[in-house]
């Protein structure tokens, strides 16, 4: 990174990767962050500076109502976020600045002929790329975090009883993705973590990736857990998928999960430094297809492994870079998650997440594979 680069981010930090990896520091409304000749400065309220002062990594920290007085004085009467930045900028005597991509489109149309903003694609931080061994502590931990979840989720199963049209009931009363969803949840949080979405999605609705589940869990059904909590100590997510079935699997059930499962682990076992991240994904793909599982559209909808193998995971669940448009570097994080997904059938996904090293990969999760619960 070009160290005489000045950069701009307004933002909350609790939602915005780019300011939490900049300064280190939570705050739920937005602020201002400037980097100009390596030296980074926030600009904070009265309500945030004491603990800023604690806890940012930061050069300088400026009180917002110290412009905002100075503004008035100028004779403005009620100042606006927009004319705070404007003046913080021109004190600092910036003209042009490098943004996310994701800087607010009002604002910046606020500061237009104030300063040139230049929005930069893809990662603004490219150092978040590669993990330090800090950073790979934070995902181990809530890779753990994770794994927690998924631990209350096979507990909740194996205890759960088999009713009439195999309906699953649990603590007296049926169990649904819904309470199951909510039993994964509670455990994040009893460990640290923040719940994001977490998926539980049986039979058909399994067939849809990123379909969270409702309604009833059935036995002899393979059922999708996906799970990716966010830890509220570091702001990194962690990221887990598990595909069980409660009951007995059939044949064709057993070996759909053990095919995903093979193809996950060639897709490990080739992942180094170098290679293209699109042929994994491909291979995978073909190795799919020998085994009789393609992948194509059949009355309007998606069969067989449609989506990517896998993403970045940092400070964002879903981080630059995608896992078929990029090559493998020392230091990236990433998912490998392939998936089959039948109507009919149902679907299986098994996903883990790794750290590529100078000769393969590191596993940085490590919850078990069972099939039959």
């Amino acid at each position: 990174m070009k160290r005489d680069k000045t950069r701009l981010i307004v933002a909350a930090s609790e939602h915005s990767a780019d300011m939490l990896y900049a300064t280190g520091f939570f705050a739920p409304d937005a602020f201002i962050f400037l980097e100009k000749a390596g030296r980074k400065t926030i600009v904070l309220s009265d309500l945030e500076i004491d603990r800023g002062k604690r806890q940012a990594a930061v050069d300088e920290i400026v009180a917002y109502s110290g412009i905002t007085a100075r503004l008035k004085k100028k004779g403005c009467e009620e100042p606006g976020l927009a004319d705070v930045v404007r003046q913080f900028l021109k004190e600092r005597r910036v003209r042009k600045a490098a943004t996310p991509a994701d800087f607010p489109l009002g604002l910046a149309a606020l500061l237009s002929g104030a300063v040139r903003l230049v929005p930069e694609q893809g990662l603004f931080w490219k150092e978040r790329e590669r993990k330090s061994a800090a950073e790979l502590a934070c995902l181990r931990r809530a890779g753990k975090i994770a794994g927690s979840g998924m631990a209350r989720a096979m507990e909740v199963l194996a205890a759960a009883k088999i009713g009439k049209a195999n309906v699953l009931h649990w603590a007296g009363r049926r169990l649904t993705s819904e309470i199951l969803r909510a039993e994964i949840d509670y455990a994040v949080l009893r460990e640290g973590g923040q719940p994001a979405g977490t998926i539980v999605s049986g039979g058909a609705q399994a067939c849809d990736p990123h379909e969270r589940g409702s309604g009833p869990l059935r036995a002899n059904t393979l059922i999708i857990i996906d799970i990716f909590p966010r830890d509220t100590s570091s702001g990194f997510f962690g990221d887990l998928t598990r595909t069980v079935v409660r009951g007995r699997a059939s044949e064709a059930q057993r070996r759909l999960w053990e095919t995903v499962l093979e193809g996950q682990t060639q897709a490990l076992k080739a992942m180094r430094p170098g290679v293209e991240g699109k042929k994994l994904q491909e291979n995978v793909k073909k190795y799919f297809k020998r085994c009789g599982y393609p992948t194509k559209k059949r009355k309007g909808r998606w069969g067989g492994f449609f989506h990517g193998l896998g993403h970045g995971l940092g400070l964002e669940i879903h981080e630059e870079p995608r896992v078929a448009k990029t090559t493998l570097k020392q230091g990236q994080v990433l998912t490998v998650e392939p998936g089959l997904y039948y109507q009919g059938l149902g679907g299986v996904r098994h996903e883990d997440v790794v750290t590529i090293t100078a000769t393969g990969i590191r596993m940085l999760s490590g919850f078990p594979k069972r099939m039959e619960i």
